[in-house]
C-alpha cells in the first residue's frame, strides 16, 4: 500500500460524507500510475471556462479511435489500422494501440472532438448550476428581513 492509499484509509475513517471526493482523489492516482506516455498529451486552459485536451495520434483516422466518458473518466483508446505496416520500409511513428483515462471534474461538460492534422483535440466546458454561480446580495430593510 503506497502512502497515497495510506492517506485515504485514514481520510475516509474520519471524514463522513466525502466518499465521492476520495473516489475522485482515488481516480487521479490511479491515472498518474499509467505506464506508458503514448500518446503524448497537452491540456490547455482556453479560458475561465474552456479546456481542450489535445493528443498526439499520427497516422490514426477518427474510426480507429474511442472516446467514451462514463461518470468522471474521460478514456480515449485507440486501435490502429491492421493495414499499417504494409509497405513500410522504416517506421518511426509509434503506432500502437493506446488507452489513455483522464479524470473530469463534476461541472465539467464534454463538448466534443476533432481530429485534424495527427492531433485529436477534446473540448471541454465548466458549466455552473446557477445554485453554485455567484449572485448578488440585495440590501432589505433590517426589519423586514428578520420578521418571523
Amino acid at each position: 500500500m503506497n502512502t497515497f492509499e495510506h492517506l485515504m484509509r485514514d481520510l475516509s475513517r474520519h471524514a463522513i460524507g466525502f466518499e465521492g471526493f476520495v473516489d475522485h482523489l482515488n481516480g487521479i492516482a490511479n491515472t498518474q500510475n499509467q505506464k506508458n506516455n503514448y500518446p503524448p498529451y497537452n491540456i490547455r486552459k482556453l479560458s475561465e471556462h474552456e479546456y481542450t485536451i489535445e493528443l498526439a495520434v499520427a497516422g490514426f483516422e477518427e474510426a480507429d479511435i474511442d472516446i467514451e466518458l462514463t461518470g468522471e473518466r474521460l478514456t480515449v483508446s485507440g486501435q490502429k489500422p491492421e493495414n499499417f505496416n504494409e509497405d513500410v520500409i522504416y517506421q518511426g511513428l509509434a503506432m500502437r494501440n493506446f488507452s489513455r483515462t483522464f479524470v473530469i471534474a463534476e461541472h465539467i461538460e464534454v463538448k466534443g472532438a476533432a481530429l485534424a492534422n495527427g492531433i485529436l483535440c477534446i473540448a471541454l466546458e465548466k458549466i455552473l448550476p446557477e445554485k453554485d454561480q455567484p449572485r448578488k446580495i440585495q440590501f432589505q430593510n433590517w426589519k423586514k428581513l428578520f420578521k418571523k
